[in-house]
């Protein structure tokens, strides 16, 4: 991709989707999504509907009534708490039943496993006590049980999913219809009719419909949005343009070049598609503790029921104590261990201006290593100011010289002019009246300042009116714009530098990175020495120069390649593959909305230091879900055992309502803990 220049000046410096949905599941892809294919709103019904049906289920279940000392009592009784649980089971339940059916078959247990092993085993127990097995009904258990996972899955769910906008905010760039030449006129069709070679006009202010080769015509053309790149380029013809920019003066005609898959936002898509799909899937730490409990639950109850048998008690002692070892041990806030963590976390990090789009991204942050910062609107403002005045003849001072260059660009909207008015107004400095103004495209302007033809030329421009640069001036960091004096021939009276302004923000966020022991770099399409400086001033690890917008990827794979844990902060669309690659992108709020919706986390406030906001926080996340999870397994330490019966000869049984109880207890513990979470900032 050709970056060329704003036509007053030469600069140095270059600078899911559709039907997709931007999920990045976790371990076994969870089997609730992966094989159930339960929406959101499907959750939210299900949770509702059931948790409705649970108030009659408890009034009619004997355990509550005693509990509550209270009596309802009615012919049949049974069998409506039977049906109402069976509808609870199978309508309330089957998400679980089909994630845990999927999970079987991928031999990965998980949470669905265990959750479904608890409500099966409730369920069949109880039916069983309802057509006359002695012993005691658990479809209250059952149906709490399902309405608290209900919940779990549905804050979880809520808190990761939403569909990626990525690809249709991408498609969305190009027009539907365009311009094509037929002899003198131009007819509308659609863009998908293009052909290779066809020339296609492009009105002023409007989008360029496909990549194409300018034949005739001259315009500046905004490329940010694609790009990154915060000037708008100067094109002309033999020009390169790109589908999805937009012109801002002067009408083009261009040379179609590529067309459908081999257009550059095509191939953008492409490799965003490409490494979100390469993209390591982090395995929940409460999967990995459901596949444990599940494994343990199953033999220890297989046992228990053995060992009764074995013992000489009835089978339905031995039933009942096998029962409840496997319905306690899917403990209520192991469900919630992990989802409250994610909601409240979710809010929290929201409401200090971090968005997780991707919560397993997110709980990694802890695990990195090195951060890769684009340069231009991340670590820089992405707007422009006068660095130095080299004032190079001494009938001008540096006030002087940047007053001609002011009143030179008073007719421009260029970052560049806008740059030097703001300077010239800052110090004070009266306006000069000029005329006769000319603009040389692609080349500068020109004009009658203080009674002297005066021109502001870029670097290429100057060789052509046969001036050399100055040695001094050749190596000089960021842009150049010089200011020529016709008298008798041309003259070289001055010149100024302007260059990117490093953000306040910026110092702070990597000494605190720094502190956290991270590693930083640098990516930028600008030249070796604008590059250093901004790496030296801010004391990077290192920096990539002269990056072509589809090479920052690469860049991302190659500190990959040498086991580092990367995180990647952009704001344009040319680092949206990148942002996708790295193990955790981070977008900045100001950026493009393209580079937002392929990354992880959103910096809302395009505040570096957010960034080491969020490592922190993912770090004291982590540690609670792990405080959590503790809390969640860890009763069943104890709850199992007593179940099983291990005490009994000393007359310590533990009954189903008192395994209840030490749930509810850990639960609430999970709870509090979860609520506990704080952002340090």
């Amino acid at each position: 991709m050709n970056h060329e220049h704003h036509p007053n000046h030469m600069d140095h410096s270059t600078h899911d989707m559709a039907g997709m949905e931007h999920e990045h599941n976790h371990g076994q892809e969870d089997g609730y999504n992966k094989h159930a294919g339960h929406s959101i709103e499907n959750f939210k019904k299900k949770f509702y509907i059931s948790l409705a049906l649970t108030l009659p289920i408890l009034l009619l279940s004997p355990f509550i009534q005693s509990l509550l000392n209270i009596s309802i009592k009615f012919p049949g009784d049974q069998w409506i708490l039977f049906l109402i649980s069976s509808f609870v089971f199978f309508f309330g339940g089957s998400p679980f039943l089909v994630g845990a059916w999927g999970e079987i078959r991928h031999k990965a247990l998980g949470m669905m496993t265990l959750i479904s092993l608890a409500i099966v085993v409730a369920y069949a127990y109880s039916a069983a006590v309802t057509f006359g097995l002695k012993g005691e009904v658990f479809f209250w258990e059952l149906a709490t049980l399902i309405d608290i996972m209900l919940l779990g899955h549905w804050l979880e769910m809520k808190s990761v999913m939403g569909a990626s906008r990525a690809l249709e905010k991408l498609s969305a760039l190009i027009p539907d219809k365009a311009h094509l030449k037929k002899g003198d006129g131009a007819e509308d069709v659609n863009v998908s009719e293009l052909r290779k070679g066809d020339i296609i006009l492009v009105k002023p202010g409007e989008k360029i419909p496909t990549d194409g080769i300018i034949v005739r015509g001259e315009s500046f053309v905004n490329e940010s949005m694609l790009t990154g790149e915060s000037k708008p380029v100067s094109k002309e013809v033999g020009s390169k343009v790109i589908g999805g920019s937009i012109t801002e003066e002067g009408s083009l005609e261009i040379q179609v070049e590529g067309v459908g898959d081999e257009t550059y936002l095509s191939k953008v898509i492409k490799l965003v598609k490409d490494a979100q799909a390469s993209k390591s899937k982090t395995q929940l730490l409460a999967d990995k503790a459901a596949f444990w409990l599940t494994l343990i639950s199953i033999t220890i109850g297989t046992i228990t029921f053995i060992t009764w048998l074995a013992l000489g008690k009835d089978i339905s002692f031995a039933i009942e104590r096998a029962a409840t070892v496997l319905i306690i041990a899917c403990p209520h806030a192991l469900g919630l261990a992990v989802p409250l963590v994610v909601a409240i976390s979710t809010t929290l990090s929201a409401q200090n201006g971090l968005l997780i789009r991707n919560r397993t991204a997110f709980e990694n942050a802890r695990k990195i290593t090195t951060i890769i910062f684009d340069k231009t609107g991340t670590l820089t403002k992405g707007t422009f100011s006068v660095k130095k005045i080299y004032s190079l003849d001494s009938n001008h001072s540096d006030d002087n010289i940047l007053q001609i260059a002011s009143a030179l660009e008073q007719n421009s909207e260029h970052p560049i002019a806008r740059a030097i008015i703001s300077e010239a107004q800052r110090k004070g400095i009266a306006n000069m009246e000029i005329t006769n103004f000319k603009a040389i495209k692609g080349k500068g302007i020109e004009a009658v300042a203080d009674n002297k033809k005066t021109i502001i030329a870029s670097p290429g421009y100057l060789k052509e009116l046969g001036l050399l640069i100055p040695d001094s001036l050749i190596e000089a960091e960021g842009t150049m714009i010089f200011v020529v004096t016709e008298d008798n021939g041309y003259k070289l009276v001055g010149a100024l530098n302007l260059s990117d302004t490093i953000r306040e923000e910026s110092y702070d966020a990597i000494k605190l990175l720094r502190n956290e022991g991270i590693k930083m770099w640098m990516l930028t399409g600008d030249n070796e020495s604008s590059a250093r400086s901004v790496a030296e001033e801010l004391k990077l690890d290192g920096y990539f120069a002269g990056v072509l917008p589809h090479q920052k990827q690469e860049k991302v794979k190659e500190l990959q390649s040498k086991g580092e844990f990367v995180a990647m902060v952009g704001d344009g669309i040319n680092d949206a593959p990148a942002l996708a690659q790295a193990n955790v992108g981070i977008a900045i709020g100001s950026g493009t909305d393209i580079a937002a919706e392929t990354a992880d986390i959103i910096l809302v406030n395009s505040n570096p230091k957010d960034i080491a906001s969020l490592v922190l926080f993912g770090k004291a996340t982590y540690k609670k879900m792990v405080q959590n999870l503790a809390w969640a397994t860890g009763y069943n330490v104890v709850a199992i055992p007593l179940a099983a019966g291990v005490l009994a000869g000393f007359g310590i049984l533990l009954s189903p309502a008192l395994g209840a109880i030490f749930m509810s207890f850990s639960t609430v513990i999970v709870a509090i803990n979860a609520k506990m979470l704080k952002v340090e900032k």
